[in-house]
């Protein structure tokens, strides 16, 4: 592992081909994205720390650069300045952190697990119920190319839509699109593509309804202009 060229081998993780996990910055990237968990959680736990705090944390959490607006004069006031901001109860599970996008108005209930090798993208005012995984890593079939820990690895990026619902207990695989303003139901398995204004339940996800919001979408297409 110390022979391999780390920005190449970083390319490779982030571009979706074979690449080694555990070379010895992406093992360290892991161990800082597990102390800002470790303090996330403890903050989002504990029931007496500001939103602004926990906003911070979750944002050093995901390395996002943004600044945060200047604080209101309450911190009453300041919580609905943040209000837009994403929402994630702890306990939570990530590799890296930086892989993950979080849309405006995102909630995510607790115990979410994130394999974050490629980019997970969630779009704003999704909410996602407790004990979902998004898994954008996978693995080679091949054992012997596999080779444990040795061995490479690869991803692929996951995207999901704005107003999207996921019931608990929900899995999205690597490769993954869901459309915009899709319901996924408690406990599915989402092993493709899902269109726009859908509902999916069941292993694997399958259409069970499709929502006639075309009326909606034109209102909403003549309000913004």
């Amino acid at each position: 592992m110390d022979t391999i060229d780390p920005v190449e081998n970083r390319r490779l993780m982030l571009a979706g081909e074979l690449y080694y996990a555990f070379a010895p910055d992406l093992s360290e990237d892991r161990l800082r994205c597990k102390r800002a968990i470790t303090a996330y959680s403890a903050a989002t736990t504990a029931g007496n720390v500001s939103r602004r705090r926990i906003v911070e944390l979750l944002n050093h959490l995901l390395q996002d650069p943004n600044p945060l607006p200047p604080p209101a004069p309450t911190e009453r006031e300041d919580s609905r300045l943040l209000v837009d901001y994403p929402h994630v109860d702890g306990p939570i599970k990530m590799d890296y952190g930086f892989n993950v996008k979080l849309g405006k108005g995102v909630y995510v209930n607790s115990n979410s697990t994130w394999i974050d090798t490629c980019t997970i993208t969630i779009g704003a005012r999704t909410l996602i119920g407790p004990n979902c995984s998004f898994y954008s890593g996978t693995h080679p079939t091949d054992p012997f190319l596999r080779n444990g820990v040795r061995g490479p690895e690869l991803g692929k990026p996951i995207v999901v839509g704005e107003d999207c619902w996921f019931g608990g207990s929900c899995v999205v695989l690597p490769g993954v699109t869901i459309g915009r303003g899709v319901t996924i139901g408690a406990g599915s398995v989402v092993t493709k593509d899902v269109p726009d204004f859908v509902v999916v339940v069941g292993n694997p996800a399958r259409i069970v309804k499709r929502l006639d919001v075309a009326e909606k979408l034109k209102n909403e297409q003549e309000g913004g202009q």
